[in-house]
């Protein structure tokens, strides 16, 4: 159950976790949205595609949140979604709420 400890504890551990891999577009689109908005917040981000157990993982979450895709990402350990859902609150003036929930 290494990975998902590693999901669960990388999800309670930070006020923001992203799941992602290195060469998504969407994924750095999400990561430049955060670090531009929420610099100083307790974020963490993991590279599937650089990690051993990253498949693993990425079927995890698919197991926990019903998304395969990337970037996945939690505020408050809430499953948000992927990028267009954060840029879509970003937008509504809603993401800045749920990050200091």
């Amino acid at each position: 159950m290494a990975v998902k400890d590693t999901v669960e504890n990388a999800i309670s551990g930070n006020t923001i976790t992203i799941f992602s891999k290195t060469w998504c577009p969407y994924c750095r689109r999400a990561k430049a949205l955060i670090a531009s908005e929420f610099a100083g917040t307790k974020t963490q981000i993991l590279e599937l595609d650089t990690l051993d157990e990253g498949d693993d993982i990425q079927n995890y979450l698919y197991e926990k949140t019903g998304q395969r895709s990337v970037p996945n990402i939690f505020i408050n350990q809430k499953h948000v979604g992927g990028c267009d859902k954060v840029v879509a609150l970003h937008s509504q003036g809603e993401l800045a709420p749920l990050v200091r929930a």
